[in-house]
């Protein structure tokens, strides 16, 4: 009876626990890696992505473009803005009307070859000669120091004015600014007339009066004709 009860244990046992099967061994001695999740299917392409979609490309690039032109056309138009409300500076060289008229001739020369040179090379005019130029009044070191009537050669280009200076000597140099050039050339009517000489000794014959008449501002120029 013994024997039957330990045999029927034993029978129950076997049947009870089960040994590990080949396969689970497999698995537990190589296991598989975990799968890594994607955010997108097996079955999506990159592209769904990486979409490039060529007309808004060129539509946005276009815009850019379209901003910065319209960017610089507004510098532009405020340098040019800028530029045409800045006052212009103007150089100047002024003696007495008789020393800049009549006594130092080559200041005729000099003259007539620049206009004769600005003609050749079809330059606007940049120097004029003004007979008791208003400007003066804004300097009173100069003014005391002046004979009148008073002759002043202005002109935009300041290294020229500087060189007349050297050439002339006699003369005093200064510089302004002014709105336009109606403003810079402005002047108080004067009758500038010299006597001539009783004798004259030159190899030449002088220069008759009135030679500065083209290099009178250009309503100076109406009036002395008039």
């Amino acid at each position: 009876m013994s024997a039957v009860t330990t045999l029927s244990q034993a029978c129950w046992a076997a049947a009870v626990v089960k040994p590990k099967s080949n396969t689970a061994i497999s698995h537990s001695q190589n296991p598989k890696p975990k799968s890594l999740a994607l955010p997108f299917s097996a079955n999506s392409s990159c592209g769904h992505f990486f979409s490039f979609n060529p007309k808004t490309t060129l539509k946005s690039s276009s815009s850019v473009r379209t901003f910065v032109a319209a960017v610089e056309s507004d510098q532009i138009s405020s340098s040019a803005s800028a530029d045409k409300e800045k006052p212009s500076r103007y150089y100047f060289v002024v003696a007495n009307a008789k020393f800049m008229l009549d006594d130092e001739e080559h200041f005729q020369e000099q003259l007539c070859e620049r206009l004769r040179y600005y003609g050749e090379k079809s330059k606007e005019q940049d120097f004029w000669l003004v007979i008791e130029p208003k400007f003066l009044d804004k300097f009173p070191n100069i003014t005391k120091r002046l004979g009148r009537p008073a002759v002043a050669l202005v002109s935009t280009n300041g290294p020229w004015i500087t060189f007349m200076k050297l050439r002339l000597d006699r003369v005093l140099a200064e510089s302004f600014e002014a709105e336009s050039l109606k403003e810079a050339l402005a002047s108080n009517p004067t009758t500038i007339e010299f006597e001539k000489p009783q004798k004259w000794v030159a190899p030449y014959s002088k220069y008759e009066s009135g030679w500065w008449g083209p290099f009178l501002p250009p309503r100076t120029k109406e009036e002395s004709k008039a």
